[in-house]
């Protein structure tokens, strides 16, 4: 145990450095200690699972790893740097039993390849992809076990084509992170004489239209696939710049020529964390649970208000409707709609199966921990 003497007291300084520091090594040695114990722990989980086939990872059962431990803490580290360091620990202990494949937008430096390794730490296999139609691919084919892709931003607001393809494809939703999403202007030179062309994907641009159009008004905005597919092309033409991360900048050796350019500060992305169904064990109640269903109805005088009477009877709050059409050509939609709360709950249960039987297409698309760390 630490003691509580550790403020400056009338020794040289170079002594009390000296001190504080051997004891700081100390303690580093019996850390690694317990990681080690924690480890083996984790492998004989492992052979335990390997028993009845469960899943090597439990989104749920993590999240109340670390609401434990947030419970426990009294500082006085913060409890907001309790879920990334305990994240990377359980991503480190969870590689001895299976190093998970996760793809994302690619290439190597987007904010989605961010958001999974925020997600699952960084022991895990990255299989980056062109686009969110080839994340989708690739998880349904089981070239990986786990895909995290965009979902909406706060600014811009949904994905459109991720929306699509939840619609469209048998993957489950697992789990959500979220990411403060900073776009820098990136180029080859270190100033912003002589840019022709900004390249980032869609989102990015829509963004930051406001400061290009005072920055940067006669270059042309290009779209592209992903902001770190822009990155890779400016470091390839000093005509060109690109709006990305400084993790982008790193990758491909560009400067950072202006720093956070996005249009809002407080500019986040949501991505959600898909797998196939067979995959993954459904969770169990964390006390900060999340449905996400696609829903649809009649078209009829009403009909969206009716779909909503089952959730203010029982008490369930929902936080987000967002409407698309249905691709059936008959000017159809549905609606995604995500609730507050877990189907083992009475109240929640009660209002889902109301609700399914007013609609003509019900769809749960996943029950998930909230991001809440």
């Amino acid at each position: 145990m630490v003691d509580d003497q550790l403020h400056p007291d009338s020794r040289p300084v170079e002594e009390q450095l000296a001190d504080l520091r051997h004891r700081i090594d100390s303690l580093d040695g019996e850390l690694l200690q317990l990681l080690n114990d924690r480890a083996r722990l984790a492998q004989a989980v492992g052979e335990v699972k390997k028993l009845d086939g469960s899943p090597v990872f439990r989104p749920d059962r993590e999240a109340q790893v670390i609401d434990r431990l947030k419970n426990l803490n009294n500082g006085p580290v913060l409890n907001d740097s309790i879920a990334p360091i305990w994240r990377e620990i359980m991503s480190a202990c969870r590689s001895l039993e299976a190093r998970l494949k996760v793809a994302f937008l690619g290439p190597v430096g987007t904010f989605s390849e961010q958001a999974a390794l925020n997600y699952f730490g960084s022991s895990i296999e990255p299989l980056p992809c062109t686009t969110v139609d080839e994340v989708f691919r690739a998880t349904v084919a089981g070239s990986c076990q786990f895909g995290v892709v965009p979902v909406e931003n706060s600014t811009e607001g949904v994905v459109a084509r991720t929306l699509d393809l939840l619609l469209q494809s048998p993957l489950t939703i697992v789990g959500e992170t979220s990411l403060l999403v900073t776009h820098n202007l990136l180029r080859k030179l270190p100033s912003r004489e002589g840019i022709d062309v900004v390249c980032a994907h869609p989102q990015a641009l829509a963004q930051c239209q406001g400061w290009l159009s005072q920055n940067l008004p006669h270059a042309e905005r290009r779209a592209v696939s992903s902001n770190a597919e822009g990155a890779r092309l400016a470091a390839e033409n000093d005509k060109l710049a690109a709006l990305a991360g400084t993790r982008a900048a790193t990758q491909y050796g560009l400067h950072v020529v202006q720093s956070a350019v996005q249009d809002e500060a407080h500019n986040r992305t949501r991505f959600v964390v898909v797998t196939r169904p067979e995959c993954h064990t459904p969770s169990a109640p964390t006390g900060h649970d999340c449905t996400s269903l696609i829903v649809s109805v009649d078209n009829r005088p009403g009909a969206v208000h009716d779909m909503l009477v089952p959730l203010k009877r029982h008490g369930v709050s929902m936080t987000r409707i967002e409407s698309r059409p249905a691709r059936s050509g008959q000017w159809e939609y549905v609606f995604y709609i995500d609730l507050v709360g877990h189907p083992a709950q009475d109240n929640v249960a009660a209002a889902m199966n109301e609700l399914r039987a007013q609609c003509s297409f019900f769809k749960v698309l996943g029950t998930f921990p909230l991001d809440v760390h």
